[in-house]
């Protein structure tokens, strides 16, 4: 008996700009039997601006102590639908799934299966800041998100100790608090900040450390949002 298996799509949706999105990705989300999602109220805003409407399911993940991951109970609900035809769209909020975001416990399910996993690429905040940060990146760390508290002078010391350009997320809740830690660390390196890529208070501020530090200081209303930073 031949079995028929799903498809896990792999989506990329936009990071800010509802139009950084591909005709591929949009066209996929239509004809998929079901999207699958951190927050269907985020994804229910895209998908009501390009009248798709296809239903959309929460999947999230939770990190233990020390990363490990917590079994998520609708894994197995859809391993099953993947196992039994369906073709599945897997989202996140904002970007490319897998980079820093939910969602690798189910491809590496899909995978385990043998269930196809297709990527359909797009925006991603990093790639989004690296592409106007005019230096050289053909070489780059990507560090995801720093730890809120055990782990962060570790992280920073990494950082400042790389001889090629890092890379990583920030919080608006923390930046300014992981500038200043990463001023007193290292004091001679240069730094990149993007923030709100591609939405309305898009803004990229450039300097030593302490300037855009200094910068932020000065203007606090505009510690909100979501931040990328290249530290070379």
């Amino acid at each position: 008996m031949t079995i028929n298996l799903g498809i896990l799509y792999i989506v990329a949706t936009p990071i800010g700009n509802l139009e950084d999105i591909t005709f591929r990705a949009v066209r996929a989300l239509g004809e998929v039997d079901l999207i699958v999602c951190e927050d269907t109220r985020v994804t229910k805003r895209l998908l009501d601006h390009y009248g798709i409407e296809t239903q959309a399911t929460s999947f999230y993940q939770n990190l233990k102590k020390g990363g490990a991951v917590k079994p998520v109970p609708k894994l197995a609900f859809l391993t099953s639908e993947l196992k039994g035809g369906k073709k599945l769209a897997l989202v996140t909020d904002a970007g490319t799934p897998g980079i820093s975001d939910p969602g690798n416990q189910l491809v590496a399910e899909a995978i385990a299966n043998q269930i196809a996993v297709i990527p359909i690429p797009g925006v991603s905040a990093v790639t989004t800041l690296a592409s106007v940060s005019g230096i050289d990146l053909s070489e780059f760390v990507f560090l995801g998100f720093p730890p809120h508290k055990k782990g962060r002078e570790t992280f920073f010391k990494r950082v400042v100790e790389f001889s090629l350009p890092v890379m990583f997320y920030e919080s608006p809740h923390r930046v300014l608090k992981n500038l200043e830690l990463l001023q007193k660390m290292e004091t001679t390196k240069q730094v990149i900040l993007g923030r709100e890529l591609t939405k309305m208070f898009e803004e990229i501020v450039r300097g030593t450390v302490f300037e855009v530090l200094e910068y932020f200081q000065q203007n606090p209303s505009k510690v909100k949002g979501e931040f990328v930073i290249i530290v070379y």
